[in-house]
């Protein structure tokens, strides 16, 4: 039996180790290609709450639960870095926080208003 040795690569650039194996698995990326968080929960209803706010008759009861699912989002995150959606989640909080004060300002004008209408 003969021994047969390939020739010797001729190739200065190429190496003669392996190219690593990349194992993926829970970090892989998704369909969305990571811009809708649904590991993160609280932080995806944080921004869908956080921009249904903006709606007169129920901002200002969809904008208490955005600002809260907010900070529950971005804590999640801190502890699972893994998790996306802290983007969502400082959505969340920038449009629970502003519309608390643009529809509790709204709320309290109605309510002067009513009561000086009704003084006259």
């Amino acid at each position: 039996m003969s021994n047969f040795n390939p020739p010797p690569n001729d190739n200065p650039y190429a190496s003669s180790q392996s190219a690593p194996v990349v194992v993926q698995g829970d970090q892989e990326g998704d369909a969305t290609g990571g811009l809708i968080p649904y590991k993160n929960p609280q932080a995806l209803a944080a921004y869908y709450l956080g921009l249904f706010s903006l709606f007169p008759c129920v901002g200002l009861l969809l904008a208490v639960p955005a600002f809260i699912f907010g900070i529950l989002g971005l804590k999640a995150r801190n502890r699972n870095p893994a998790i996306k959606g802290s983007v969502h989640a400082w959505i969340g909080i920038v449009m629970g926080a502003l519309m608390i004060l643009l529809w509790g300002a709204v709320d309290i004008l109605v309510i002067i208003g009513m009561v000086v209408g009704s003084v006259r």
